[in-house]
């Protein structure tokens, strides 16, 4: 039964010596143990507040990315924006003149045939005039040939003449 309970020799010696430990702890090594708890525990506090300072800092710089990309894809849209209403002006300025030209080229087009029309009028007037020259001139040639016949011409105009 020695072993389960202890003597009086031993829990006062015990005692003695556990009394002795916690003065000279207390003397010797709590300061310097509660200073570094201490310490450590302000450096703790401080890497939490840093932490959190770098997560307040974390979330500004991430609004503000969002922000900046949220202009730049407005500014994008604008862009590309801008761009199709310029080709589509350029298409269509692009369409203008090609029709535009086209009605110079064929109103070019029909005055040259009208004039060309015209000088091919004018060259079988005068061909049709030069050729009903000539075939009146062979006629009176051989219808005037004698003076009878001459006269005979000559009263036929001027009754021609008087009726007109």
């Amino acid at each position: 039964m020695e072993l389960v309970t202890p003597g009086i020799g031993l829990i006062f010696w015990q005692t003695v010596t556990f009394i002795i430990v916690l003065f000279l702890l207390s003397k010797f090594a709590w300061k310097p143990i509660m200073a570094s708890l201490r310490q450590r525990e302000d450096s703790i506090e401080s890497a939490l507040r840093m932490a959190d300072q770098a997560k307040l800092e974390m979330q500004a710089l991430k609004a503000d990315n969002e922000k900046l990309l949220q202009e730049a894809r407005i500014e994008r849209d604008r862009i590309l924006r801008e761009a199709s209403e310029a080709g589509t002006a350029i298409v269509e300025q692009a369409k203008a003149r090609a029709n535009e030209e086209g009605t110079r080229m064929v109103a070019n087009a029909r005055q040259a045939i009208e004039n060309e029309k015209k000088a091919a009028l004018t060259e079988v007037k005068n061909t049709a005039a030069a050729l009903s020259i000539e075939i009146a001139e062979r006629i009176l040639k051989r219808e005037l040939a004698n003076p009878q016949a001459q006269q005979a011409l000559v009263n036929d105009y001027i009754k021609e003449v008087n009726l007109n």
